[in-house]
């Protein structure tokens, strides 16, 4: 910082309509932010990145706020990038089955707009969720089988770098950054990378039906073939899930299918013969998960890995379970190699718990990350190697951090830069 605090803020609400000072904690970092900024469109946020540049000032943005705490803390936040202002659909090519969206809206308000032309994002997600921080943070629920994450939907970014300059890539747009596909870099970068202000996503048409085809299996092997027989049937599963409430307990499986009326009904009926003993609605099970989530106290742990593997992977989890004395909720989308688990117990405990969990799953060409834990859990699992699993590639990420951000002043230390 090269300023004294009035300084900085006088220079901020010069270029800012809403400047403020921080009450909620530094905005859910756990760092005592003093300024928050709240931009109503690219130039305005541009505009506030070059006096944070000038006065090297860190920075961490804000969408919803809900996955803020994900991942590793940053080490800094002098100020916070509010983009709850920039709020509006700019486009919507319902003929293309485009929408350009500021990073602030919130996707149930654009699901709504979308929805009057018979279109949608293809995303399980919240509906408080900002646009930005969605992609930012690559969230995606069960859908995913289908459609894919975030990177696999967008088709245009706008972003601010750390110095201020405007950034486009992607569709509908004049100028382009050589070398790099910005809506995939920066799509699950947390914020690291640079600021948001607009996404371009490809749609898709509201399905006219849906059905769950829903099963429960005691032995592990049998529930497994089921989600491989379901995630690979011509009958295109659009989310094929696994929830097991309890080490030992039984396993849920349930099948989404989509589209029109007399086809949904045909290929449930054959969805259900291939699953053996299954039920059949045309609304979720009450287990059904939605975009991953931790409760308070939970830690939250994602688990990736080959589908060929999940037989492995459930005993590597139930194995570790019972070594560390830990008892976690399994749910996810098994059908495209990813489940999330939920542990509420000591911290050592879970830290043993993932530190062997990381080791099995190495094996099968996994990797486990720690995306939310209390402080206790993310002391104790700094001091045996940190939250996230070693990063390939990590040289490369580095370079592309210096990239765009060489003062490291975009949420500093979140990441293993």
């Amino acid at each position: 910082m090269t300023a004294e605090p009035a300084v900085i803020t006088k220079a901020l609400a010069a270029v800012c309509g809403d400047v403020r000072g921080d009450g909620d904690g530094g905005a859910g970092t756990g760092l005592p932010a003093w300024l928050v900024a709240s931009p109503d469109s690219t130039e305005e946020a541009a505009a506030i990145m070059r006096v944070a540049a000038e006065h090297e000032l860190a920075v961490v943005a804000r969408g919803g706020g809900s996955r803020l705490s994900w991942g590793t803390p940053p080490s800094r936040c002098d100020v916070v990038i509010d983009t709850s202002l920039m709020s509006r659909v700019v486009e919507h090519a319902a003929g293309d089955l485009v929408a350009r969206l500021q990073a602030g809206a919130r996707m149930g308000d654009v699901a709504a707009v979308l929805a009057r032309a018979g279109q949608e994002i293809a995303l399980d997600v919240p509906g408080d969720a900002s646009v930005g921080g969605v992609v930012a943070s690559g969230l995606a629920g069960p859908r995913r089988l289908r459609y894919g994450t975030p990177r696999d939907l967008l088709i245009g970014i706008t972003i601010v770098r750390a110095d201020g300059t405007v950034a486009k890539s992607g569709g509908k747009v004049v100028k382009n950054v050589a070398g790099y596909d910005l809506g995939k870099l920066f799509a699950g970068s947390a914020g690291t990378l640079g600021l948001i202000t607009e996404a371009t996503f490809r749609l898709h048409p509201l399905p006219a039906a849906r059905a769950y085809v829903t099963a429960e299996y005691v032995a592990v092997s049998v529930a497994c073939d089921a989600v491989a027989a379901a995630a690979n049937s011509p009958l295109v599963s659009s989310a094929v899930e696994l929830t097991r409430a309890e080490p030992g307990g039984p396993i849920q499986v349930g099948v989404l299918l989509e589209g029109s009326a007399d086809g949904v009904e045909a290929r449930s009926m054959r969805m259900a013969g291939l699953l053996g003993k299954a039920e059949v609605a045309v609304d979720p099970p009450p287990w059904w998960p939605g975009a991953p989530r931790a409760g308070a106290g939970d830690t939250l742990i994602r688990v990736s890995f080959w589908v060929s593997a999940l037989a492995r992977v459930l005993d590597a989890i139930e194995a570790a379970a019972a070594k560390a004395g830990v008892a976690p909720v399994i749910e996810g989308s098994a059908g495209a190699g990813v489940l999330y688990l939920k542990v509420d117990a000591a911290a050592a405990a879970v830290a043993e718990f993932t530190g062997m969990l990381r080791g099995a799953v190495a094996g099968e060409r996994g990797a486990v990350a720690v995306l939310a834990a209390p402080a206790a859990v993310q002391q104790e699992l700094t001091a045996r190697g940190g939250m996230q699993d070693t990063v390939p590639g990590v040289a490369l990420m580095r370079a592309v951090k210096d990239q765009f951000d060489p003062g490291h002043r975009m949420a500093p230390g979140r990441f293993p830069y």
